[in-house]
């Protein structure tokens, strides 16, 4: 009998070990939005000092750090503007490429940790008024990656409206 209860006594020590051993207790970092747990990286709103080029082939650079090679590889960049003398809303943010004001305006990344908006007008784009942002999705998140409901694809996220794309990644406007 005696025997019984030591074992017992053993197990029941053996297994506070195990439960208190395997318990976490390191801090606990903050909950993803919708259950993801992205890291997305976006500039501040950009109004260019001046523009490069010439007439139809107009350019300014911006440094961007987070535009590393797996993010621009593997992810999703996605550039907006916001226009002085836009004609439908002096307040309205278009997701690039888009066509207003009469010119073509885009961006493009023509090297690593750094972001090129373009336009095409005639005459030099204004410095003031205008204003430009891009937010880089890296590939590796659950974004990117799964097809579940909480997700959203490259297209979804290219066609979901700058408001949309800011709300899902909790980004400030």
């Amino acid at each position: 009998m005696k025997r019984k209860i030591i074992s017992l006594y053993l197990l029941a020590a053996f297994s506070t070990l195990v439960y208190t051993g395997c318990k976490n207790e390191g801090e606990q970092g903050p909950a993803g939005q919708d259950g993801l747990d992205a890291e997305v990286y976006y500039s501040q709103w950009i109004t260019p000092t001046a523009w490069l080029g010439n007439s139809g082939d107009w350019y300014f650079d911006v440094n961007a750090p987070d535009l590393t090679e797996a993010v621009v590889e593997n992810g999703v960049i996605l550039g907006y503007v916001w226009l002085a003398g836009d004609i439908y809303d002096a307040t309205t943010v278009r997701p690039l490429p888009a066509y207003a004001v009469d010119a073509n305006w885009s961006f493009l990344i023509s090297q690593y940790e750094s972001i090129e908006f373009t336009s095409d007008m005639i005459l030099k784009p204004l410095t003031t008024g205008n204003h430009f942002r891009f937010i880089a999705i890296p590939g590796n998140i659950e974004t990117l990656k799964s097809a579940s409901l909480k997700s959203k694809s490259e297209t979804e996220l290219r066609s979901m409206s700058y408001k949309d794309v800011c709300k899902y990644f909790n980004i400030p406007e």
